[in-house]
């Protein structure tokens, strides 16, 4: 049997619980990243980029990264370029690549985001995806 089924599933549900939260608070729940998160959670839940500490880590160390360079540097491409080499280092150095999360520098950057959002969208937003994942890939536990 497929799992692409599953997997389509998986990333519907994930990405719709994020964009429900958005409507309901005035917190942006959705990041670009997420959607490639869901493809490795769904997809391929059993690759090494998959893991749990994977997930979480990696959006949590890239995210600060980007944050901490912005507020530091402000906001150019040469900081942008900084923010994902300085992510991909951490990243690997932690053992927690997740390759969706070297976007989060551009993102937070661009965006000109605040310490907040390390919280929220990216620490909340990233448990949820895991716990779908647990729940969608795992139905008997």
């Amino acid at each position: 049997m497929s799992h692409a089924p599953i997997g389509a599933l998986g990333g519907f549900l994930a990405i719709a619980m994020l964009a429900l939260l958005t409507s309901w608070t005035s917190n942006p729940w959705i990041m670009a990243p997420f959607g490639a998160s869901c493809v490795l959670a769904f997809g391929i839940w059993d690759a090494p980029f998959s893991r749990p500490r994977n997930i979480v880590g990696g959006q949590l160390i890239t995210t600060l990264s980007g944050i901490a360079l912005f507020h530091l540097f402000g906001q150019s491409v040469w900081v942008m370029a900084a923010g994902v080499g300085l992510a991909i280092g951490l990243m690997m150095l932690t053992k927690t690549t997740h390759p969706p999360a070297g976007a989060d520098p551009l993102v937070v950057i661009a965006g000109r985001r605040g310490w907040s959002f390390l919280l929220a969208p990216v620490l909340i937003g990233s448990v949820l995806i895991l716990a779908a994942a647990v729940l969608i890939n795992n139905p008997d536990h």
